[in-house]
């Protein structure tokens, strides 16, 4: 796809790949591709049903749920523990216009007003509190149709899919809400910052891992440390990493994401 050419408000011209939030190379490789997928597991699918717990996993702008369905095979083959008692949910983005994009529509959880994302970088709201009502209704389905209640599963996402899994996990869990086993953020950011406000529940019963590349020159690094600090000063148990790549993943990131999903979903269990 060719290079769409983006204002921004302060003037300036830029020049956007459609894809810049597709990335799930890791170290210099890509991770296989499988089936795209919405709302069922990508190996036999609910022939597992009765799985004790489950992980929903968001994909990035311009991707599409196969970009990171490999996690599926991948994750167990790190921790056996995540394989066959764990049911993997990708789900889609819509089709929306992007603003650095010029309009330009592509699979997208929210639109985009600023390049590179920064701490200062504006939110469209209403799309990200779309987009998690989404993420909540995949949830609920993994309750009625599997028995799976939230609080065995874990909620995360790359880049766009890590910001509206930070704010499904932690921003809408009011009070009456059961809490998430746990959130995990690669290479994301947290969004609406003023509205913020977490439950005690929420703090006690949903830790975070957050993994980030430190050389990340689209969702910027001081993304991570800014958010991080917010969520420990609220009392969150936040894992956080960083690692030597840019807006991708790393194989060191996938081991400690295995490792924290296996610690947070034998809770209880």
């Amino acid at each position: 796809q060719n290079n769409k050419q983006a204002t921004l408000s302060g003037g300036s011209v830029m020049l956007v790949r459609p894809l810049l939030f597709s990335s799930a190379a890791i170290a210099g490789r890509s991770l296989p591709l499988t089936t795209a997928m919405s709302m069922s597991s990508t190996t036999s699918g609910d022939q597992q049903c009765g799985g004790k717990s489950a992980v929903v996993f968001l994909h990035g702008l311009g991707d599409s749920p196969a970009g990171w369905s490999s996690l599926e095979h991948q994750l167990p083959s790190l921790k056996p523990s995540l394989g066959e008692d764990v049911h993997y949910v990708f789900p889609p983005a819509p089709t929306i216009g992007i603003t650095i994009n010029g309009g330009y529509e592509m699979p997208g959880w929210f639109d985009l007003f600023d390049w590179p994302i920064g701490i200062s970088a504006k939110d469209d709201k209403t799309g990200k509190n779309k987009a998690a009502q989404q993420i909540e209704e995949a949830v609920e389905k993994l309750e009625k149709d599997m028995g799976i209640p939230p609080n065995r599963v874990v909620v995360g996402g790359f880049s766009q899919g890590g910001a509206v899994a930070l704010l499904t996990a932690y921003h809408r869990r009011k009070e009456g809400k059961v809490p998430f086993a746990g959130c995990v953020c690669l290479s994301g950011w947290l969004t609406m910052k003023d509205d913020l406000e977490i439950t005690d529940e929420v703090i006690k019963s949903t830790p975070l891992f957050w993994g980030h590349g430190q050389a990340d020159d689209k969702v910027l690094y001081e993304q991570q440390p800014h958010g991080v600090q917010i969520l420990r000063e609220l009392g969150v148990d936040v894992s956080d990493a960083a690692y030597p790549m840019g807006h991708s993943s790393h194989p060191k990131e996938i081991e400690a994401m295995a490792e924290f999903l296996e610690r947070v979903l034998k809770k209880d269990s």
